[in-house]
């Protein structure tokens, strides 16, 4: 049972989802979108916070807006689960968490203070010294609403849940796409540390891109990632991302065809970078080529307008031209005013 002053000093196993292909259609099921931030489950015992990561690694001293925020609620004793987001120049920026995850606690303060964070909630696990985590989700959601018309206010928020797949759907199409997906729960579910107990269906996205450039294999043999540009509103090619997982076949295949390409001008916008801590002189070497060839890839989240992971590459569109493949597509977080029309329902 969850104690909130062990919870303290013992982190705290989120209970998690498995990814499916639909979202489940029958009575006894909650539904909320999946909000694309820190997974977080934050503890309160007096006047001590611990803010626990997924991965069991404590945030609160990156965000100290956060602790101070929970230490000003009038309740003295409670365990909540939710998702940390920042807003930042009209969406609600990946890239700010990140920098958030900062060895220096001068650069965290002024960026608490320049950029605070929201938390919104969606699960009650403790509260007032009883554990809720036994009882099924319906009657942890209304103890969770009566906290939060306690205690919410603009950085305490509320995740949104309907008992309709419809409306569920409707949030994989409202705020552009921009949300991560949305997630299934049975109503009489307790929770569960830990485990895959509740179902996900991830917002998938497609761009179409230029291949601006791309990466060999570790023998030369063929071409393991091609790189993906879009242009600007001046007209210069920014990369954007990668797409690889090509299957062995295909990899010299490319070759072939790209080599042909190859000594183009590339990009002529942001061009990937170089060698970094995390690769090395060789990996880090592209060839740029002829702009020409357009791709339409699938990609899941985007972060200071790059795809955050490598895409997967979908189809080759050669009826479409590349100055055609510019930013204007729905490459984008979603927005405060989208965040506050969802949370405030249909």
């Amino acid at each position: 049972m969850i104690k909130a002053a062990g919870a303290l000093d013992h982190a705290i196993a989120p209970m998690e989802a498995k990814l499916v292909a639909a979202l489940p259609d029958g009575p006894g099921w909650q539904f909320e979108p999946k909000w694309d931030g820190f997974r977080a489950v934050a503890v309160r015992d007096g006047d001590a916070v611990t803010i626990w990561s997924k991965s069991g690694k404590p945030l609160d001293r990156y965000f100290p807006e956060l602790t101070a925020l929970l230490l000003d609620c009038r309740s003295q004793r409670f365990v909540v689960d939710g998702e940390i987001v920042v807003p930042l120049a009209g969406h609600l920026s990946f890239g700010a968490l990140q920098a958030r995850l900062h060895p220096a606690s001068s650069r965290i303060a002024r960026l608490s203070r320049e950029t605070p964070a929201q938390l919104i909630l969606f699960d009650l696990l403790a509260h007032g010294g009883k554990d809720l985590e036994a009882e099924p989700l319906a009657t942890r959601r209304a103890a969770l609403e009566t906290f939060h018309a306690r205690e919410g206010g603009p950085r305490l928020l509320l995740s949104p849940c309907s008992r309709d797949v419809a409306r569920a759907g409707d949030w994989l199409a409202s705020a552009g796409g921009a949300l991560d997906g949305v997630v299934a729960k049975r109503l009489d579910l307790p929770y569960r540390h830990g485990e895959r107990a509740m179902a996900k269906v991830k917002q998938l996205r497609t761009a179409d891109c230029v291949v601006g450039g791309y990466r060999l294999t570790a023998d030369g043999a063929g071409i393991a990632s091609l790189l993906l540009g879009l242009y600007d509103d001046a007209g210069k090619l920014d990369h954007v991302g990668f797409t690889s997982g090509i299957a062995a076949a295909e990899r010299p295949i490319l070759l072939d065809r790209f080599a042909a390409l190859a000594g183009g001008e590339g990009f002529t916008g942001k061009a990937p970078g170089g060698p970094s801590r995390w690769t090395t002189a060789r990996s880090a070497e592209w060839t740029p080529v002829r702009p020409e060839a357009v791709v339409e890839v699938v990609y899941d989240q985007i972060t200071d307008g790059r795809f955050r992971h490598g895409t997967r590459l979908h189809r080759w569109r050669p009826d479409k031209r590349p100055d055609q493949c510019t930013r204007d597509q729905r490459l984008r977080e979603i927005t405060p005013a989208e965040l506050d029309a969802l949370l405030a329902g249909p």
